[in-house]
């Protein structure tokens, strides 16, 4: 039985310390107005989605990039065009590369066609070339990037099969590929350069991350650690229930002192509605409702852990595609994970982003 009312004192308001990059992921902002749909803000009054961000004290937008996708969605074309409206209104823009021509996560890291027959060599030299030229693109559009991730929850490595992970030679192959990515973004025309971010999923399992950089950082490929700035962590709550919030808060304290780096959650959800959850939510956040109300909580814990982190380093919180309306589950069993209803005005949540 879920506590809809109250909530414990755990969940009290925590004091926060303000993270410097407060943001969503909204790739699929133009696909949706293509569709017909708006926006509107918590008073029903309709407005361009990157004003209700703004207003609701959002400072970063993220934006995945698709090398060739058949439709054009999440090109580079389509990703200029979205940044160009982020940065009139003073978001700052983070660029997520999945270097493949569709989605690319833990089950999925298909190269682009152009590049499936490319040899390990003239791949490693692709990934630098088209990273460069992307980079040199944002410039030429005078846009400038804050963040930019070099792969999409890359657990398993990048760019199958040739930068698996698992494969004999993966660990050096996956380092050369990220050091190849990384140069890309250090040799381009953009000034100031962005922090350069690597993303694995499942932040929760301190194991998992550890096992990772210990794995790629000493392959002999020549990816260490002044090849990025950042390590960021997928952490959603729907899909293992030991994905909890003091498990996340310890193993983002045990990576970020291990390799002394920024650490950013830079995709997580919350439920409004999840009737039939296909895995049971983690213990310490059981407490928290799904509605609107409870993803202000969840984002305020979450922050709380991010901000909490030693030394200051825990910099960045993103919340995934709230405004993908035809989309609202997010890949997830629960109805929507959604900061606006499907009409698009916005939920209160979408506030909290102020607060945090």
């Amino acid at each position: 039985m879920r506590l809809t009312s109250l909530l414990p004192a755990f969940f009290a308001a925590p004091s926060l310390a303000a993270l410097a990059y407060k943001g969503v992921d909204w790739s699929s902002l133009l696909v949706e107005e293509k569709a017909g749909r708006t926006y509107k803000n918590t008073a029903g009054q309709v407005q361009p989605l990157e004003t209700i961000l703004k207003n609701s004290g959002v400072n970063t937008v993220r934006q995945r990039i698709w090398v060739n996708p058949s439709d054009g969605n999440y090109n580079l074309d389509y990703n200029i065009k979205l940044a160009k409206r982020a940065q009139a209104v003073g978001l700052q823009i983070y660029l997520d590369f999945h270097y493949s021509d569709t989605w690319a996560d833990p089950a999925h890291q298909t190269k682009p066609a152009a590049w499936a027959s490319l040899s390990t060599d003239a791949l490693v030299t692709q990934v630098w070339k088209y990273t460069n030229d992307v980079m040199n693109s944002f410039a030429s559009n005078g846009i400038n990037l804050a963040l930019v991730s070099i792969g999409n929850e890359i657990t398993p490595g990048l760019l199958w099969n040739t930068g698996k992970l698992s494969n004999s030679d993966g660990p050096k192959t996956v380092s050369r590929l990220l050091k190849s990515a990384s140069n890309g973004i250090k040799e381009s025309n953009m000034s100031p350069k962005p922090k350069i971010l690597v993303h694995l999923d499942n932040g929760w399992k301190s194991d998992t991350q550890t096992w990772w950089y210990d794995t790629v950082l000493n392959s002999g490929g020549g990816f260490w650690t002044d090849a990025f700035d950042v390590i960021a962590v997928s952490c959603y709550p729907f899909y293992n229930s030991a994905a909890t919030l003091s498990s996340l808060s310890s193993s983002l304290n045990i990576i970020s002192s291990k390799w002394s780096k920024e650490i950013m959650v830079v995709e997580t959800n919350w439920p409004v509605s999840c009737s039939n959850p296909a895995y049971a939510f983690p213990s310490d956040a059981k407490s928290i409702p799904f509605s609107s109300t409870g993803q202000k909580t969840w984002m305020k814990e979450v922050a709380k852990r991010v901000s909490g982190v030693s030394g200051g380093r825990g910099t960045g919180l993103f919340y995934w595609e709230p405004a993908w309306i035809d989309n609202a589950g997010l890949g997830s069993s629960c109805g929507s994970n959604l900061m606006v209803d499907s009409s698009g005005k916005a939920f209160d949540s979408l506030a909290v982003f102020g607060q945090i």
